[in-house]
Formats: structure tokens, C-alpha cells, sequence
């Protein structure tokens, strides 16, 4: 909590016992008042070390990251004011939430994205595939709204009053896009801040370890952007 302003962080969660204990300790208390870890049909026992680390843990069995990320944020509490969303296993640096959360406490800015392209990446941390998919992404947004968005990051802090307007709907990889694409859409208060990006520290990624994981999360991305600014367009 800042101030009087609750904030949750929402971390979405597949096999990640080896890290995800370390993810949850690392989030500094004196900005999340809740840590809310969404066990996405895990078989290992992500579940419980979350949970001895002090998350609350949610059960969603059906696998996709837009899932969890539903299921996450429709489980914080009644009060709850800001929505930080950032990944497993610590690629995001968990010390630099006041990044994010600040802007929107302090500025009226309503969605702040951690940006990659503009931080600090460690080496191999990103694949060429996942830089040429995050400009051509943001190159698509730009030409169709005019919003110059550098990165398509999972960390991010939203209002939850604005969340909850956008009624998301994507259930797998296109979950973040389309945060992006009606954040652009409907001219919200947007700012992206540069965030640092380290290589997981365990585990294997769900879509960048992959060239099929790659390729379809790709796919999902750019069929998001079209479908969702139609929709946005219609109505």
C-alpha cells in the first residue's frame, strides 16, 4: 500500500515451483498489499510454495495466460485500487513496482506499461523473434490509433476501475494485447516507463523457449491487434 491506496499484484503461474517462492519474497510490502499467484493447472508444487511464501493462491485449471489473468484479478480484494501484473519468474524485477504504480497515484495516468525496448535487457533475455513481434506490434497499434507503445511487457499496473471497463476477453497469449490495443483505443491516460528485464531465473518459458511457442503466441498477438481494433472500431 501507498498512502491509502491498496494495490494487488497479480502473478500468473504454470510449473514454477523453482522460482516462484523467490518471485513472491521479492515483492516489496511497502507498496502490495495482497500478492494473489493464480496456479494455472500446474503439476509440480507451485500451489503450496506460493502459498508458504505468503501469496494467495487461486486455482484456475483451464490453461491460458488470459485465464489466469482473469481469474487473478477478478480474486483481489473489494478495495483494492491499482492492479500490478507481472510474470513468474523473475524476469520482471519486482524492486522496481514503484515504477509503475507512482505514475498513477501521483500523475491521473490510468495504465503504465513497463517497457523492455526502452530498459535494460540482459543478454539472451529476448529472443529476435520476440523484438521484431514487439515493434511490429506497436508499429500496428501506431498506424491505427496514433499510440506509440515500444513494448508489449507483462509488467504493468492498471486502475482497476479502468480494467474493469475495458471487459477483457482474451484467454491465452493476446490477454496483454488487448489491454494495449483498447487502452489506445478509448485514448486513456497511458505512460510506459523503462523497466529492466533479466533472464528467468528457473524454469523454461511457456512461449519464447519454443519456436512452436513462439510462432502461435505470434500469431495470437497479430490477429489480437486486428480483431480487437474492428471490434473498437464498431463500437
Amino acid at each position: 500500500m501507498i498512502g491509502n491506496h491498496k494495490v494487488s499484484v497479480v502473478i500468473p503461474a504454470l510449473n514454477e515451483e523453482e522460482v516462484i517462492g523467490r518471485t513472491v519474497l521479492a515483492i516489496p510490502r511497502s507498496i502490495a498489499s495482497e500478492v494473489i499467484v493464480v496456479d494455472n493447472g500446474s503439476t509440480d508444487s507451485t500451489a503450496s510454495v506460493a502459498a508458504a511464501a505468503g501469496a494467495i493462491v487461486v486455482a484456475e485449471p483451464i490453461r491460458g495466460y488470459g485465464r489466469a489473468c482473469l481469474a487473478g484479478t477478478r480474486a483481489v480484494s473489494p478495495d483494492s485500487e491499482i492492479i500490478v501484473l507481472m510474470d513468474a519468474d523473475l524476469s520482471d524485477d519486482p524492486s522496481q513496482m514503484h515504477l509503475l504504480v507512482r505514475p498513477i497515484i501521483e500523475e491521473g495516468y490510468e495504465f503504465v506499461l513497463g517497457s523492455r525496448m526502452i530498459g535494460h535487457r540482459e543478454k539472451s533475455s529476448m529472443t529476435a523473434a520476440q523484438v521484431l513481434g514487439s515493434r511490429l506490434t506497436s508499429f500496428l497499434i501506431r498506424a491505427i490509433y496514433g499510440v506509440r507503445y515500444t513494448d508489449m511487457g507483462p509488467f504493468r499496473a492498471i486502475k482497476r476501475s479502468t480494467l474493469e471497463l475495458l471487459d477483457m476477453s482474451q484467454l491465452t497469449y493476446g490477454w496483454s494485447i488487448e489491454m494495449q490495443v483498447k487502452a489506445a483505443a478509448r485514448r486513456l491516460a497511458i505512460k510506459e516507463v523503462p523497466v529492466n528485464w533479466r533472464n528467468r531465473a528457473g524454469g523454461e518459458s511457456k512461449v519464447a523457449g519454443t519456436i512452436t511457442g513462439s510462432i502461435k503466441a505470434g500469431f495470437r498477438i497479430l490477429y489480437t491487434v486486428i480483431s480487437v481494433a474492428r471490434e473498437e472500431m464498431k463500437g
